[in-house]
């Protein structure tokens, strides 16, 4: 009835020659848990409904060690009973853990959408060890893995799975475009200052969004294209480039990712040849897109749920809860334990 209720019972041990000195779990209870089944599951329906672990803390009455146990067990219990059956298409993507370059790898499960396991670090050795927390017949049965273009993660997947077709995500690869572009704008700029111009001054998010501008901004970046700039250059190719994406299949995709190629290597805008390198050594996961389209926005999806349990939480400092709390909000587990069908007496 949500009043406070204490119970206090003398639980019997018995001796067991297997297990030694053993203490009875009652039917009311978890092993090692100061609360009711009954308690818990509200529990957790007040943590997935607060804002924060304090907030619940609060509510439940409870102090905030007393309330991370509670997540601990709930997180435990879900993936005891998790079943990873059905994964064939999962993400692997890396994510800030403190100050620094402090970093975790996360591995997500494409559909349904959702939180796979979080491991310190983002080397080769920590791809390896998400791989491995899947069983080793499941990760045969995974057909396609979207990743950045990070020697870590494909390393590892040839390791772990070598039959998982290895997917650039294209984001990325419009990460990378975006940045060549800028760092035209910048060398250019610089140049232009040198003579007194200053068209370039304040555009570095014109350049980035593009056709997408409205407005007076709409007709200052079409008089910026309209002039001989390199970084009007960069930025036909970079917007030439989303036709990759739409080639009916990986044939056509080749021939015109070799036809872009070229043109940008005419060119002498060194900041794109760089990119236009890098997408050549990893064409072949840029081209497995044609056969498995997955990306990582699900991956990024999830790492803007975890951003906001970071800033919730104001940081953390011990990297055991927070893989608990990506797990409790992320994970799609059930956490809740089975309360019994009758009363206990």
């Amino acid at each position: 009835m949500q009043f406070t209720t204490q119970i206090r019972a003398s639980l019997p041990r018995c001796a067991c020659e297997e297990h030694k000195v053993v203490t009875l779990v009652p039917p009311w209870a978890e092993t090692g848990s100061r609360f009711t089944l009954m308690f818990e599951a509200f529990a957790v329906q007040v943590l997935l409904a607060s804002g924060t672990l304090t907030q619940a803390a609060e509510l439940l009455r409870l102090d905030w060690d007393s309330v991370q146990r509670i997540l601990d067990r709930a997180v435990a219990r879900g993936l005891q009973r998790r079943s990873t059956e059905a994964v064939t298409h999962v993400g692997l993507d890396e994510k800030s853990f403190g100050r620094g370059h402090s970093y975790v790898s996360v591995m997500t499960d494409h559909k349904p959408a959702r939180v796979l396991e979080v491991v310190p670090d983002r080397t080769t050795e920590a791809a390896v060890a998400l791989w491995e927390s899947l069983p080793e017949t499941q990760r045969a049965k995974v057909i396609a893995v979207s990743m950045d273009m990070g020697a870590g993660f494909a390393t590892a997947t040839r390791q772990a799975a070598p039959q998982a077709k290895i997917v650039h995500d294209r984001f990325h690869v419009s990460q990378h475009l975006n940045k060549a572009v800028d760092q035209v704008r910048r060398d250019e700029h610089r140049r232009l200052l040198e003579k007194g111009d200053e068209s370039l001054k304040h555009t570095k998010f014109l350049w980035l969004q593009g056709a997408a501008v409205e407005g007076e901004q709409a007709l200052s970046f079409a008089e910026l294209c309209a002039r001989e700039l390199k970084t009007a250059k960069a930025w036909a190719f970079k917007e030439v480039f989303v036709e990759f994406w739409i080639q009916p299949d990986s044939v056509c995709a080749q021939r015109f990712f070799e036809q872009w190629l070229t043109t940008v290597n005419r060119s002498k805008l060194e900041p794109l040849k760089k990119v236009g390198r890098m997408l050549q050594s990893h064409l072949s996961g840029l081209l497995n897109y044609f056969d498995h389209p997955i990306t990582n926005a699900i991956t990024e999806g999830f790492n803007s749920r975890i951003q906001s349990l970071k800033a919730a939480a104001r940081g953390f400092r011990s990297f055991a809860n927070y893989r608990t709390r990506i797990l409790f909000f992320c994970g799609k587990l059930h956490l809740a334990p089975d309360l019994p069908l009758s009363p206990c007496h």
